[in-house]
């Protein structure tokens, strides 16, 4: 098991570690999917594959992303046929946005892209590390730095 340069922040750590699985699960997703999609359209697609039919903003603010970014990104997966637009029924200015069945298609790929990089993480560190790096990222995710 390669050893962290004492120097490298945490958070670079974090960062390549997130990149080399992101990188990992988007080469399968495309594959399966066809060409067509960025990785930066998984901010979209991740969210919807979890809760189907929100608004904008909340995919936004679920992504980390400013509304007018997210924007462009439905805007071109709308246009490729992963998304559609639909009004709300409960407010009929606001629209939400919904998987279409080859967003689906591209959804269900990405989660079985992650699950063989869970895999192979877990083959990779053993049960017992791969159950502790979970416990700690999650203790890391709700620390109020």
């Amino acid at each position: 098991m390669p050893q962290p340069d004492p120097g490298q922040a945490t958070t670079t750590l974090l960062r390549t570690a997130y990149n080399a699985i992101s990188a990992a699960i988007y080469r399968h997703v495309k594959q399966a999917a066809g060409p067509g999609l960025r990785p930066a359209h998984g901010n979209a697609l991740e969210m919807l594959a979890l809760h189907d039919g929100l608004r904008l903003t909340d995919i936004a603010a679920q992504a980390g992303m400013t509304t007018q970014s997210m924007g462009e990104l439905v805007d071109d997966l709308v246009s490729k046929g992963y998304l559609r637009r639909q009004e709300d029924p409960a407010d009929r200015r606001a629209k939400r946005i919904y998987l279409t069945g080859k967003g689906r298609q591209t959804a269900d790929a990405s989660n079985v892209a992650t699950r063989t990089a869970e895999e192979q993480i877990q083959a990779a560190l053993g049960p017992r590390q791969y159950q502790q790096m979970r416990r700690n990222l999650a203790a890391i995710a709700h620390l109020r730095l």
